[in-house]
């Protein structure tokens, strides 16, 4: 066998290879994703303003995270910083559960780090800028959302492309809003981060999963960077 037939089997048997890793492992990156939870990627995430991933409070389960109920082991934030990205995940939650996962965060501004995707059982919250789907606090939703009851897989999703951003809920957007515009600014001022320097701000930021003393499950949680002009 010639040396031109040798490196044609050895480049047919590593793409069989990419190819199967790519129909085995839901989160692959083979189609530019990067799986950020799974088994092996508690490398991927730390305690918020700490290093490593906490000891306790946190367990990886197979492919998903579970937050157990309590409070301990504190919040968790992404190692590496994004700037322009998709990001998908799929969540459930315990009966009257409050979580959420903030994004463009910061460790300068710990008493408001990052904008907050808020999950949470709807039951529990009157107020419609803290039900799920909202930019916590500042936007409600701007289309009826379509929870599953709790105990099911929701599945989320987050654009932010240069300023536009995206909050999707099971297939469906939800809430769209421009980063630094005029109409955020007036909706920061009319909630409790009005006096936070530079909330708003469009930044290479952290994904943060909050930590609210109440029990979560997460998984199939993937990224994929996108150009500031299209995704």
């Amino acid at each position: 066998m010639n040396f031109a037939k040798i490196t044609k089997i050895f480049v047919l048997l590593g793409c069989t290879l990419l190819l199967a890793a790519c129909t085995t492992t839901k989160k692959s990156c083979c189609d530019g994703w990067q799986p950020l939870l799974g088994a092996n990627t508690t490398n991927a995430w730390r305690t918020y303003r700490g290093t490593g991933f906490p000891t306790n409070g946190w367990v990886i389960e197979g492919e998903v995270l579970h937050l157990l109920p309590g409070g301990k082991g504190g919040e968790l934030v992404s190692v590496a910083a994004f700037d322009n990205f998709e990001l998908e995940w799929e969540w459930k939650l315990a009966p009257k559960a409050n979580n959420g996962l903030k994004y463009l965060v910061t460790e300068s501004r710990p008493s408001a780090p990052g904008h907050e995707y808020q999950m949470v059982d709807d039951s529990t919250m009157g107020n419609p800028k803290y039900q799920t789907a909202t930019f916590y606090d500042v936007l409600s939703v701007q289309t009826p959302t379509k929870v599953k009851p709790i105990g099911e897989w929701n599945q989320s999703r987050l654009i932010i492309q240069s300023n536009h951003v995206e909050h999707w809920l099971n297939g469906e957007k939800v809430l769209a809003y421009e980063l630094g515009s005029d109409a955020l600014q007036i909706a920061i001022a009319q909630s409790k981060f009005k006096n936070e320097r530079g909330f708003g701000d469009k930044i290479k930021g952290h994904l943060l999963l909050t930590n609210h003393k109440d029990e979560a499950w997460y998984r199939n949680l993937r990224l994929r960077e996108l150009s500031a002009g299209q995704h």
